[in-house]
């Protein structure tokens, strides 16, 4: 498995999760990570990217301001802080990897298996 997520969990609307996903030297050194996530009935969605170069972030419309993303690459793993939370965040999160930053908010090279996160109101 080249991308491990975890993290997930049920947390009550206006709390924080922090998701991690562990993955190697070589994906964190030279691919684009970030997250996706999917919501029952709904299409896959961008939430956050990180550069391997620069350390550049880029981020979905609907998690701007509160969510975070980054990365430990002593740790070989790629984290997203997610705070305020609400339940429209209620999807399975999926960790991801592209080669390039071109299309980064629209598909990726590598997946990992998703985590649940659930908010209730």
């Amino acid at each position: 498995v080249q991308l491990q997520a975890s993290g997930g969990g049920l947390v009550q609307a206006g709390g924080s999760l922090r998701l991690s996903c562990s993955t190697s030297t070589r994906i964190l050194s030279s691919y684009v990570t970030g997250w996706f996530r999917q919501a029952p009935g709904k299409e896959r969605e961008f939430v956050a990217a990180i550069t391997w170069r620069t350390d550049s972030t880029d981020y979905g419309d609907s998690v701007k301001g509160r969510f975070t993303i980054s990365r430990d690459n002593a740790k070989n793993t790629m984290y997203l802080q997610m705070n305020d939370l609400k339940p429209e965040d209620t999807a399975v999160y999926y960790c991801s990897a592209k080669r390039r930053w071109v299309g980064i908010q629209t598909s990726a090279d590598i997946w990992g298996q998703g985590t649940q996160v659930t908010v209730s109101s």
